[in-house]
């Protein structure tokens, strides 16, 4: 008799609950174990090694973005292995697993434990929205932690409200103070929970929690706008917070709106746009957007037409996408990434699938004890929905293996190992010329010098070495890095002077012209001069007005000089000191040299 009672009670919905939020899990733990550190998390893993865990290293605004919460993580991973992706992929699943199981809480508390509420959490475990994000870890520590949050937060005031009690609402505010840590749209929690008490819950004699949520908010903006103003960003200034021309903001909002937010809630975006190898942007097809625009008024009209107050639940979740999602982007990204590639990116609207699952569920399921749900009674075609569910699961199964099929974090992975491993065997103190990684692993347009090899790859570097920013000096086999990671011995690529044919050239205090084979134009050169001295000096080595000087020392070798300027001679001499004898002469850029041996002899394999 207990089994069949267990069998037959609201215990069946929250297995099959349960059951559902596994299968996710398990279905996405194949594209999250792809994954790697990406971009930004380079970034801010490095600064998290640069810096101890103080208040101002925490609340620095980063663009927009309070994120005290994810920089304490990137803090810990520095010091948990820096590039310790199987931590970061258990993180990520087990961050995954807690917003689902917070998403089913809330949805039973709402609405009870019958099997309608299985369709707004489907939907939550199989929409495309949040896939992108999955693949980025500076995102899924900054929006998984607020998805566990909303429906906690939510979960609490719902309870508030039904039993009176204030420990609740200090739990809704403590779940939105977490939220706060970790994700700048937080404050919007307490909007929704607003919202849901005018609409549905009631608000009448809670005057002591709106107090307390009002308390949260004004604490929280008044911390948020004084950092966001004396933060100091990557390019050595403060942010000047700006809206985007009008025009602009509204092609940003629709394109955002109807390529992504629609289509993605309909199992979408069915096609992908890389950026790089790991990642990807929403390439929704035009007709396709169409179409889902279509079906998306069709669905509102048919919740608003039998569902009471199912217009409210519409108009919250534009409310949230508006504000949330659409406004913070316009003030302080869509100037630098221009309203079509903002439009199509799904990590500026992943968390709101959360929002959306809410909103799906207020707008066609009867509150617990609601009374009078419908407008009118449902025809006997009130099953027709399920075709759509049908079209909605393949389509996001679709969606999400399209996107499985990126290269993913392979070769990103491959570049740092590999440089794991080549500085690990080249000897102490050898001397590593500091250049800018690759932009598949680190784009120096955005990053500046967050993106040089010593940032990146200097926190794995199993024993010191010398970095240098440009060559200078009698430097012994100097290394660089190449476009694979393995380290390979500098070589000049530019003009030639070569040595005289009867032996070198004899330079004193007088100066030596060394004609060009062609005209330098005017920039950053790197001059490597060969000598045979009897004794060490130092040369003065000039290209048109641009001199610097530079050690030569005593016996066979070469020295470097970096020079700024342009011309068609190389003008050499010494510096109060004995006379030097020069060989084969070479200016240019320092580059990795093709016919040198790499190391490693191949990249490393990942997998």
């Amino acid at each position: 008799m207990g089994g069949r009672h267990w069998l037959r009670g609201g215990d069946t919905v929250m297995a099959a609950a349960l059951v559902m939020i596994v299968v996710q899990l398990v279905w996405k733990f194949g594209l999250v174990r792809r994954t790697y550190f990406r971009q930004d998390d380079f970034t801010f893993i490095a600064r998290g090694l640069e810096h101890d865990l103080t208040w101002d290293y925490l609340m620095r605004v980063d663009y927009g973005h309070l994120v005290p919460g994810p920089f304490a993580i990137q803090w810990a991973m520095g010091r948990l292995g820096v590039y310790n992706d199987v931590l970061a992929h258990v993180v990520t699943i087990s961050l995954l697993g807690a917003a689902s199981l917070a998403l089913l809480r809330l949805l039973r508390l709402l609405f009870g434990a019958r099997p309608a509420i299985l369709v707004p959490l489907a939907f939550y475990l199989l929409t495309p929205m949040t896939i992108s994000s999955l693949s980025w870890w500076a995102v899924v520590i900054e929006t998984l932690p607020f998805q566990i949050a909303l429906p906690m937060a939510l979960s609490s005031h719902v309870l508030y409200t039904r039993t009176g009690r204030f420990r609740h609402a200090l739990a809704a505010a403590g779940w939105t103070v977490f939220a706060m840590a970790f994700f700048v749209k937080a404050p919007f929690i307490l909007v929704l929970a607003l919202a849901l008490s005018v609409g549905w819950l009631g608000w009448r004699g809670q005057w002591r929690a709106w107090l307390l949520y009002a308390g949260v908010l004004a604490v929280y903006a008044g911390v948020f706008f004084r950092q966001l103003l004396t933060s100091v960003q990557l390019t050595n200034d403060t942010i000047q917070p700006s809206l985007p021309d009008a025009g602009l903001a509204a092609r940003f909002a629709w394109t955002l709106l109807s390529s992504s937010l629609v289509p993605t809630s309909l199992g979408g975006p069915w096609r992908w746009l890389p950026i790089g190898e790991d990642y990807a942007t929403a390439a929704t097809p035009p007709t396709a957007v169409w179409a889902g625009l279509g079906v998306a008024v069709v669905v509102l009209a048919v919740s608003v037409f039998f569902r009471r107050r199912a217009w409210l639940a519409w108009l919250v979740l534009l409310a949230y996408f508006t504000l949330a999602d659409v406004v913070p982007v316009m003030i302080g990204r869509i100037q630098q990434l221009g309203p079509d590639l903002s439009g199509a990116e799904l990590r500026y609207v992943s968390s709101t699938a959360t929002v959306v699952a809410i909103a799906i569920g207020l707008a066609f399921i009867p509150l617990a004890g609601e009374e009078r749900p419908w407008l009118r009674a449902w025809p006997r075609l009130r099953f027709a929905w399920l075709p759509l569910t049908a079209a909605f699961a393949l389509g996001s199964v679709w969606s999400v293996t399209a996107y499985t099929r990126l290269p993913l974090g392979a070769h990103v992975k491959s570049y740092v190992e590999t440089g794991r491993l080549a500085l690990k065997r080249v000897p102490d103190n050898a001397v590593v010329l500091d250049t800018h990684v690759p932009a598949k692993v680190v784009y120096p347009i955005f990053f500046y010098d967050y993106a040089l090899a010593s940032k990146v790859l200097g926190p794995i570097a199993s024993h010191p070495v010398t970095w240098t920013r440009r060559l200078s000096g009698p430097i012994r086999n100097p290394l660089i890095f190449d476009q694979e990671g393995r380290l390979r011995p500098v070589s000049i690529d530019g003009l030639t002077i070569p040595a005289r044919a009867t032996g070198c050239t004899p330079v004193g205090a007088r100066e030596v012209r060394f004609p060009l084979s062609a005209r330098l134009p005017e920039g950053e050169w790197t001059v490597q001069v060969g000598y045979l001295n009897q004794a060490a000096t130092r040369l003065s080595v000039r290209l048109g007005t641009a001199e610097a000087d530079t050690p030569a020392e005593k016996g066979f070798g070469w020295t470097f000089a970096a020079v700024k300027g342009g011309g068609s001679e190389l003008v050499i001499r010494t510096l109060n000191g004995p006379a030097a004898c020069l060989g084969e002469i070479k200016i240019g850029i320092p580059r990795p040299w093709s016919d040198g041996t790499p190391s490693p002899l191949q990249p490393v394999n990942p997998s």
